[in-house]
């Protein structure tokens, strides 16, 4: 294996130290993915270089021309604060002629927004909730195909901003009320999804082409109590004291055979190729009692850090935490972009 120059793109403030020691759990929480995937690049052999970015392209620019790095590990999820410019920055690193990692700039865009993505999806015949788009300023007028109950969510914000048990409504005043909140915390337009009942399962893809799937994980929610809805809120993904109190866990997805395991494997590649995604990604999916899946969202470039979903769907599949860092690279290193034709 080759030592390469690698550039970390990470969030201003997110650099990760050299060292843990003397660092909290609640210190390193911000940063934690980064300084894995950091560690175990410099494990691996590589010579690594982090680099904060929020709103300037120059620190990049700089970056590139002194350290010359053979590739660049993206790990930005947003740009001057505005989720959906990700794609921007790789656009500039493939302008700059740059290798990079993770998803192209099509396939985070595309990924991104909820509402193009479920357009192509059904252009595609691929089981998706039915929804609606509220733009911001425009009066709220349900169509006739969507039935309650309704999931309602921003369409760009991810990471489960703005989704509470408030997120699932049962008639049109709350619908009213919750798009008008969507709108008053994002300053965007919302969605409405025809809410699925039932398992809420996260599906990691691998490749650019010729494409993996890890197996299925699972969201557990525990001891949650009956009249709530099983929903991945913010406080359910993110709140630690919450998950503990109700037992809220993330496990591979038991009782699920083998012909389904193989279903829900192809029809993530499927999302993955439509989308024109690369690198890396996670399906978010619900399946019934009957067994119908639900497409509920396409994530380019997820959460890799060690001991999080999509690394731990990876070990169970027999792919290591640094295989999977160093087939990250190779992913990026192959990624055919239009400058290299």
């Amino acid at each position: 294996m080759s030592k390469l120059r690698i550039l970390v793109l990470v969030r201003e403030g997110h650099v990760p130290p050299l060292t843990l020691k003397g660092v909290s759990d609640a210190e390193m929480d911000p940063w934690k993915a980064e300084f894995d995937v950091c560690e175990t690049l410099r494990n691996l052999g590589h010579e690594v270089l982090p680099i904060g970015v929020y709103d300037d392209l120059g620190p990049i620019r700089k970056a590139l021309k002194e350290f010359d790095p053979n590739i660049t590990f993206m790990m930005l999820e947003e740009f001057h604060g505005v989720v959906t410019y990700d794609f921007a920055v790789i656009s500039y690193l493939e302008l700059m002629q740059q290798a990079y990692t993770g998803c192209n700039p099509r396939g985070l865009l595309l990924s991104k927004d909820k509402a193009l993505s479920k357009k192509v999806l059904s252009y595609h015949r691929i089981p998706t909730p039915r929804f609606a788009v509220f733009p911001i300023n425009r009066q709220v007028h349900r169509p006739k195909k969507l039935s309650f109950p309704l999931f309602v969510k921003s369409v760009i914000e991810d990471a489960s901003f703005g989704i509470a048990q408030a997120s699932i409504v049962h008639d049109d005043a709350q619908l009213q009320q919750r798009v008008e909140f969507i709108h008053a915390q994002t300053g965007g337009a919302a969605i409405a999804e025809q809410y699925i009942e039932g398992r809420e399962l996260y599906v990691g893809v691998l490749g650019n082409t010729r494409l993996t799937t890890f197996p299925a994980w699972e969201m557990d929610f525990g001891r949650m109590p009956d009249d709530v809805a099983r929903i991945a809120t913010r406080a359910v993904k993110w709140d630690k004291k919450y998950q503990v109190k109700h037992d809220i866990t993330t496990r591979a997805a038991s009782d699920i055979d083998d012909a389904t395991q193989a279903k829900i494997g192809k029809l993530c590649k499927r999302v993955y190729r439509a989308l024109s995604m690369s690198g890396y990604g996670r399906m978010d999916l619900r399946m019934t009692d009957s067994g119908e899946i639900f497409v509920i969202e396409a994530n380019a470039n997820p959460n890799i850090e060690f001991g999080e979903d999509f690394s731990e769907s990876a070990e169970l599949a027999g792919v290591t935490y640094e295989m999977l860092m160093q087939r990250i690279l190779n992913l990026g290193l192959n990624y055919q972009a239009a400058w290299m034709v």
